[in-house]
C-alpha cells in the first residue's frame, strides 16, 4: 500500500510540476508576445529610416542608432533580413515552455526575458513558487534513481561482493552514466545542431547543468539555422533529467 500511494504521489507531482510550466508558459506568451511584436515593429522602421538616411546623418543622429540597435539586440530583436522575421516569436510556446523551465530551475540565461510589468510582476510569482516546486520534483526524481542504485548493490551484494566496494562501484556507475548521457552525448547533439565545437558543447551542457548559466551559448537561438520543431521542448527535458541526476550524484 505505502508502495502505491508512494507512486500516486509521484505521479500527482510530475503531473503538476508539468502542468505549472505548461501554464507558465502561456501566461508569459500571453504577456510578452504583443510587446514583442511592436518591438519588432519599430527595429524594422528604424533600420528602414537608417537605410534610406545614412548618407546625410549627423554624428549624433548616428550615435542614437546605434543605441537604439544596441537596445533592440539586448532585447532579442535582431533587424537582421527580411519582414519575415517579425512573424517568428521569442515567445512562441516553445520558447516560452523552455523560459519557464529556466526560471524554476534557476539556470536564468538572461537572453529571453519579460519586459512588460505584467511579466516581470508574474515571473517573480512564478519563480516564487516554481523554485521549490522544482527542488521538490528533482528531489523526487533523485530518489527514484536512488532505489535503482539500491537494488544494483542489493544484486551485487547477493553476488557476495562488500559493502565498501559496491557503494564505491554504485557511485562509478551513475557517475559514468551521467557524463555520457548528460554530457557527452548531449555535446554531441549540440555541435550537429548548433555548429558549435565539441569543446563548446561540453561547455554549454556544464555551464547550464550547473546553474550558472552565464547566456553567452543558448540553444535554438542563431539566426538563420533552421531547427527542428520541438528542438527547445527537448532541451528543457534533457536540463530536467540532468538536474535530477546531479541532485542524485549529491545523494549518493
Amino acid at each position: 500500500k505505502a508502495m502505491c500511494s508512494g507512486k500516486l504521489q509521484t505521479g500527482l507531482l510530475v503531473a503538476s510540476y508539468f502542468i505549472y510550466l505548461l501554464v507558465g508558459a502561456a501566461v508569459f506568451q500571453a504577456l510578452e508576445r504583443t510587446a514583442e511584436k511592436q518591438e519588432k515593429i519599430a527595429a524594422a522602421q528604424m533600420k528602414e529610416a537608417f537605410l534610406q538616411n545614412f548618407t546625410h546623418l549627423t554624428v549624433a543622429e548616428m550615435e542614437q542608432f546605434m543605441k537604439n540597435l544596441t537596445e533592440a539586440i539586448q532585447n532579442g530583436v535582431y533587424p537582421v533580413g527580411n519582414e519575415s522575421q517579425i512573424e517568428d516569436s521569442n515567445w512562441d510556446f516553445s520558447n516560452s515552455f523552455f523560459f519557464a523551465g529556466t526560471v524554476v530551475s534557476t539556470i536564468g540565461y538572461g537572453t529571453l526575458r519579460p519586459k512588460t510589468a505584467g511579466g516581470q510582476i508574474f515571473c517573480v510569482f512564478f519563480a516564487l513558487f516554481g523554485i521549490p516546486l522544482n527542488i521538490v520534483f528533482l528531489h523526487r526524481v533523485g530518489k527514484m534513481l536512488s532505489l535503482l542504485c539500491k537494488k544494483l548493490g542489493k544484486f551485487l551484494y547477493e553476488k557476495g561482493m562488500r559493502k565498501k566496494k559496491i557503494k564505491f562501484l554504485t557511485l562509478l556507475f551513475f557517475l559514468a552514466t551521467g557524463i555520457l548521457v548528460f554530457l557527452c552525448l548531449p555535446s554531441l547533439f549540440f555541435q550537429i545542431t548548433e555548429g558549435w565545437s565539441y569543446s563548446e558543447g561540453i561547455y554549454f551542457a556544464f555551464i547550464t547543468l550547473s546553474t550558472i548559466g552565464f547566456g553567452d551559448y543558448v540553444v535554438g537561438k542563431q539566426p538563420g539555422r533552421n531547427y527542428f520543431s520541438y528542438y527547445r521542448t527537448l532541451v528543457a527535458i534533457w536540463i530536467l533529467f540532468g538536474l535530477a541526476w546531479i541532485a542524485l550524484l549529491f545523494n549518493l
